[in-house]
């Protein structure tokens, strides 16, 4: 349904519905006293993105902008026009660099003349790579997939396509609010604490707001798929895995029943319950990879064993870049070995003996 408040929000449903309904492009369902939920229609998988409007003040405060697509000013402008009867943006707050989130805030920044609030990392990572748009990062980009044994056609592909991200986003504005973990912001009248995780991106904001018992949890925890967790060109010797699985247990302070509104997929409870499901999943993508190292393969090469149906280009890309984050793990765990520099190739490291089993 579209909401058409006065001033305020108008009173909404009592209760979220078990499995709730998601609003239909450009329109807003109230899901909470003070929040509305609203959802952008994206161009890949996995086809939207959340976005979140809590009441602060005369105005709304919205948590990511969404991606850049034809249709992000029209529904934008319904959402604004409709769903808030006009109401302003008061705050813009974006909880990581990914296209799908930070896509369109300069955009939304400029025509609404608010400010932008992200974490630094975070921040900075958008205007780097918005801005990376030379050969050199194309280079890179060849390289880090040649060390990975990809195929020449793989290769092909991405000389092709270029500066990918920075066709995915409007200029951001040249001065930003920093947002960082502890921080305790107050948005119509309630808390809501500033909690960052890692992995998924390296310092994403999550909001957390004890009076509604609502955690706002951007692509760090997600009901139904895993988010993605991948080693990039830039940092190929990196180990966002263990980043995740960590700053997943970091949230398991807040309570259980907590509502989680997610990035992607509908709203859920049963947080500590969805912690423990990740991290289960990666435990057996763990074991899977490790057992299937016991000759050394290169990165390409393991991907085929945690994803071996995928043949596309652009699901390649992922593919590899998780499949790496995995056996970066292994490696700084003790149980395989990384051999060669130029195009490495990893196997499962044999137990010295007396060397207790990984539980």
């Amino acid at each position: 349904m579209i909401v058409t408040p006065d001033r305020g929000m108008p009173p909404l449903e009592p209760a979220l519905e078990p499995t709730p309904v998601p609003p239909g492009p450009g329109e807003l369902r109230r899901i909470l006293p003070g929040l509305a939920w609203a959802r952008m229609p994206l161009p890949f998988p996995p086809r939207h993105v959340n976005l979140w409007l809590i009441d602060d003040g005369e105005g709304v405060l919205a948590v990511d902008a969404g991606a850049r697509t034809e249709d992000s000013v029209p529904l934008w402008t319904r959402i604004l026009d409709e769903g808030l009867a006009g109401r302003p943006l008061t705050r813009l707050l974006v909880t990581h660099f990914h296209p799908d989130h930070v896509g369109f805030a300069g955009w939304l920044c400029e025509r609404h003349d608010v400010p932008l609030l992200m974490p630094r990392t975070e921040y900075l990572m958008a205007r780097f790579l918005s801005l990376d748009t030379d050969e050199g990062m194309t280079a890179r980009q060849l390289a880090f997939a040649a060390a990975a044994g990809c195929p020449p056609a793989h290769l092909d592909f991405l000389a092709g396509r270029g500066p990918l991200y920075a066709r995915a986003v409007t200029a951001l504005p040249r001065c930003y609010r920093r947002i960082a973990q502890g921080d305790v912001l107050t948005i119509g009248g309630r808390a809501w604490h500033v909690h960052t995780g890692g992995g998924h991106a390296p310092e994403m904001a999550a909001l957390h707001c004890p009076e509604l018992g609502v955690l706002i949890s951007a692509d760090q925890i997600l009901p139904r798929i895993t988010p993605y967790v991948g080693v990039g060109a830039a940092e190929p010797l990196a180990d966002p895995l263990e980043d995740f699985l960590a700053s997943n247990e970091r949230l398991r302070a807040l309570p259980a029943e907590t509502l989680v509104l997610p990035s992607h997929g509908e709203p859920f409870t049963g947080l500590h319950a969805r912690i423990d499901a990740l991290a289960a999943h990666h435990a057996e993508r763990l074991e899977t990879l490790a057992a299937g190292l016991a000759a050394p393969l290169t990165t390409f090469e393991a991907a085929r064993i945690l994803f071996p149906r995928v043949t596309e280009d652009r699901q390649i890309g992922f593919a590899v870049g998780e499949t790496l984050a995995h056996l970066n793990r292994l490696v700084e765990s003790g149980r395989a070995e990384r051999i060669g520099d130029e195009v490495p190739r990893y196997r499962r490291r044999a137990r010295a003996e007396g060397e207790a089993a990984e539980p």
